[in-house]
């Protein structure tokens, strides 16, 4: 009868954790909608804006902008955009394992979210800064970050900036990516830019009517430049936030369903086992009162 008992606690303490993990799979569910319709509605804006400099890039060369100029040092910072809390699958790990592979050993990281960051921490990784962001995310606090990173450019202080997220490709599928941010890329034929990474993957198009690019520049090119690239910038920031978080939502939802059905499936062979010992244990004592009746006669 004690096994009966045990397996009865394990029942009960399954049944408990599969309760958790449906409830946690729901707000997931919701979370993901509003965090998957954000992304994608970002996409199309992102795509504009990098259409438009790609054909701007004829008017204009490096040394038009500080942040198109392209440097000769290994310096690098990396954005890295993890997630807060748990129980969401391998994202954080397979993003861990692609800046190993694709930034270099001493690199500076500025770091959103909890886990890589406390990673990080333990590795010995230096941290310069650190930022939160509230989901759903707002543009308002994708700007700190994008002007921080931006200026420890501007300053000299790095040769490159990188930007490390989990593009959002659907719920069952998400990408760890890392992309160049700064200096800006897209400028120059031929060169990817970070937007065709962190979006849905999209590639800029040539025109065969150079007067379609043609553009005229008021007041100047540099002054359409200083109020247009600081833009790109914070946009890109902005939806790579955006990606990561519905790269988080949909990894989560699918982590606590697995999890319940799981737990469901446990419990019937918990049921099953604990039914055949009971079965067992009624047979035996059946078998016992039968014994006992046959010596009395």
């Amino acid at each position: 009868m004690a096994n009966l008992r045990d397996i009865r606690r394990r029942i009960k303490s399954v049944k408990n954790t599969a309760q958790i993990t449906r409830a946690m799979q729901l707000v997931a569910a919701a979370k993901m909608k509003k965090a998957q319709d954000q992304a994608l509605g970002g996409r199309e804006y992102a795509k504009q804006l990098t259409q438009m400099l790609f054909n701007m890039r004829k008017n204009f060369g490096e040394e038009s902008h500080p942040l198109l100029e392209h440097r000769q040092g290994g310096r690098e910072l990396v954005l890295v955009i993890s997630t807060d809390k748990g129980l969401c699958g391998p994202i954080n790990t397979n993003l861990a394992r692609k800046l190993k592979l694709q930034t270099s050993p001493d690199a500076h990281f500025v770091t959103v979210g909890r886990k890589l960051r406390t990673m990080a921490e333990k590795l010995g990784i230096k941290v310069i800064a650190d930022f939160t962001v509230k989901d759903p995310v707002p543009f308002s606090q994708a700007r700190p970050i994008a002007k921080f990173i931006t200026q420890q450019f501007l300053d000299g202080n790095y040769d490159k900036v990188s930007i490390a997220f989990t593009s959002f490709v659907n719920t069952l599928r998400q990408e760890s990516e890392v992309v160049t941010l700064l200096p800006i890329q897209g400028h120059r034929q031929g060169e990817e830019q970070a937007f065709e990474e962190i979006g849905a993957g999209f590639k800029v198009e040539e025109h065969e009517n150079d007067a379609a690019c043609d553009y005229i520049f008021e007041p100047s090119p540099a002054g359409v430049l200083g109020a247009i690239l600081p833009l790109y910038v914070n946009y890109e920031v902005f939806q790579a936030l955006m990606e990561a978080r519905a790269s988080e939502h949909s990894a989560r939802m699918v982590a606590m369903k697995s999890a319940t059905d799981n737990a469901k499936k446990f419990i019937k062979e918990l049921t099953l086992e604990y039914n055949k010992l009971r079965q067992g244990a009624i047979t035996s004592e059946l078998l016992e009162i039968t014994t006992a009746m046959k010596a009395m006669e």
